[in-house]
């Protein structure tokens, strides 16, 4: 069964805006964090950011993306979000949303995957 579903991407100009949405069922419920990684064509898996599903909900950032990006969670909707501003081309990959045991970088960290979604910006 699906564990966790991927929404939101698309095709904007460079500078636009988008919101990717996760949502979480099953045992990934169970998860103590949530991250977002993604993967462009020819590179590896990059993380992007994570926060505790857990307590306070600390927050953590790949430095290309802070100030830009902002992950958030909704715990009564099971559901995680990346709202993404000021986007530029290099932002260009298929994101996934994780969750795992600890609010790592590393993608070991993190069993459950979903099954990505495409962001594509313009120049």
């Amino acid at each position: 069964q699906v564990q966790l579903v991927e929404s939101g991407g698309g095709l904007v100009q460079a500078g636009g805006s988008l919101r990717l949405s996760c949502a979480a069922s099953g045992r990934a419920l169970s998860s103590r964090a949530m991250g977002w990684f993604r993967q462009a064509p020819g590179k590896e898996r990059e993380f992007v950011a994570s926060i505790a599903w857990r307590g306070d909900g600390t927050t953590d950032y790949v430095d290309s993306v802070e100030g830009r990006f902002t992950i958030s969670r909704d715990n009564a909707k099971n559901t995680v979000y990346l709202q993404m501003n000021n986007l530029k081309p290099e932002d260009t990959a298929v994101y996934y949303c994780a969750a795992g045991f600890a609010a790592g970088r590393s993608a070991y960290d993190y069993p459950y995957w979903g099954q990505g979604t495409q962001v594509t910006v313009s120049s």
